[in-house]
C-alpha cells in the first residue's frame, strides 16, 4: 500500500510513500542521458533525458518505483492489485512492458501534455522482467508543475484521467477514489458552526473539529481522502527547507507503523521510505523507516552526460544525538 502526492510552492515537488512488509534493497538511482537503456520490444525513446528516482537495480537495469527527469516531470507506480490488466503484445504499435513504463515516459517527455501524446501511441503490456520478477499490478501518477494525470490499465483498456487533487493511493480505481470525496465535502480546517439545530446550544470544545469525520484508518481509500485534505489545506513554505519539510508532513499523515497492518502472521506493512523530489531543481530527498533524517541527492552534481548508472544506497539508521 502506498501514497503519492504533488505539491507546489515556488518549485514543484513530487513524491510518495512505499508501504510494504519487506524491502528489495532499493537505491536512489540516476540514469544519465547516455546510458543505454534497452526496451524489451525493440522500441526506442526519441530523447534520453536523465532520470533520478528510487529503483531496484537488477543486472544494471533500474526498475523504478518513482522518479523525476531533468525537465521536471515526475512519475510513480502504486499497487493496483485485482484491477490492473495489461494488454497482449501487438504488431505495428509501440509495446511497452509495465516494468519499463516509467523510463519510457520520463526518457522522452518534458511535460504531462507530451506524456498524453506518448500514451495515445503505445500499448502497455504484461511482459515480465524475468521468471523471478513477474509483472506487478500497478497504476501510475504522472505530474508536472501544471497538471497531474492517473494512468490505469484495466480489463476495459488503458485509461488516462485528469487528477485535480494530485494524489494517488491504491484501490479502488481512481474514478471511485475521486467520487468518494463527495462524502467529505463538509471537512474544513476551520472550526464548525452549529447547523445541527437552532434549538440546541452546541459549541466547539476543541481545535480541529472542522475535520471530524475524516477517515483515520490505514486503507487506501481512507489514505486518499486524508492526504487530499491535508495537501489541499496545506500552507506553503517560502524556503526550500520549509517546502520540503511541509511535503514530508503531508505524507506523514499516512505513514504506516510496524504492528498496525498485519499482512501475514508476524509480518507487518511499514513505510519503508518516503520520497520528496524537487522536480524543478532535480533533487531527490528521502527518509526511511528507521531514519527520519532527510537525505538529499542532487542529480545535477553528477555527470548527466555519463554512460553508467549512478547509485546511492539508502542511509537506513539514524544517529540519535544527546544534547547534554
Amino acid at each position: 500500500m502506498c501514497t503519492a502526492a504533488t505539491y507546489k510552492t515556488k518549485d514543484f515537488y513530487f513524491g510518495r510513500t512505499l508501504d510494504y512488509e519487506f524491502s528489495y534493497n532499493e537505491e536512489v538511482t540516476i540514469t544519465p542521458r547516455n546510458y543505454k537503456l534497452k526496451f524489451r520490444h525493440g522500441i526506442e525513446a526519441k530523447n534520453n533525458y536523465a532520470i533520478i528516482g528510487m529503483a531496484f537495480v537488477v543486472n544494471d537495469y533500474p526498475l523504478y518505483y518513482d522518479a523525476i527527469n531533468e525537465k521536471g516531470l515526475g512519475m510513480a507506480g502504486l499497487n493496483f492489485v485485482g484491477n490492473a490488466v495489461y494488454s497482449e503484445v501487438k504488431s505495428d504499435t509501440k509495446n511497452v512492458a509495465q516494468y519499463e513504463f516509467i523510463p519510457w515516459i520520463l526518457r522522452q517527455c518534458e511535460s504531462v501534455k507530451e506524456a498524453r501524446k506518448v500514451l495515445s501511441e503505445m500499448n502497455l503490456v504484461g511482459t515480465q522482467f524475468s521468471e523471478q520478477l513477474p509483472a506487478a499490478s500497478l497504476h501510475w501518477i504522472i505530474a508536472d508543475a501544471n497538471e497531474a494525470i492517473t494512468v490505469e490499465s484495466t480489463e476495459s483498456g488503458l485509461h488516462v484521467y485528469d487528477n485535480p487533487v494530485g494524489v494517488l493511493t491504491n484501490n479502488p480505481p481512481f474514478e471511485q477514489q475521486m467520487f468518494q470525496l463527495n462524502n467529505y465535502m463538509h471537512l474544513s480546517s476551520k472550526q464548525p458552526t452549529n447547523s445541527f439545530s437552532d434549538n440546541l446550544q452546541l459549541n466547539s470544545y476543541s481545535r480541529g473539529m472542522g475535520a471530524i469525520g475524516m477517515p483515520g484508518d490505514l486503507s487506501s481509500g481512507s489514505r486518499f481522502v486524508r492526504v487530499a485534505f491535508t495537501k489541499m489545506n496545506s500552507k506553503s513554505g517560502e524556503t526550500e527547507n520549509e517546502s520540503v519539510s511541509q511535503f514530508f508532513h503531508i505524507l506523514g499523515s499516512v505513514e504506516q507503523q510496524r504492528g498496525c497492518c498485519e499482512v501475514d502472521e508476524g509480518k507487518y506493512e511499514i513505510t519503508i521510505y518516503t520520497s520528496c523530489c524537487n522536480a524543478t531543481k532535480g533533487i531527490y530527498y528521502y527518509t526511511t523507516y528507521e531514519n527520519n533524517q532527510i537525505t538529499a541527492v542532487d542529480m545535477h552534481k553528477e555527470n548527466l552526460k555519463g554512460e553508467s548508472l549512478v547509485r546511492y544506497s539508502l542511509i537506513q539508521e539514524q544517529q540519535i544525538k544527546m544534547q547534554n
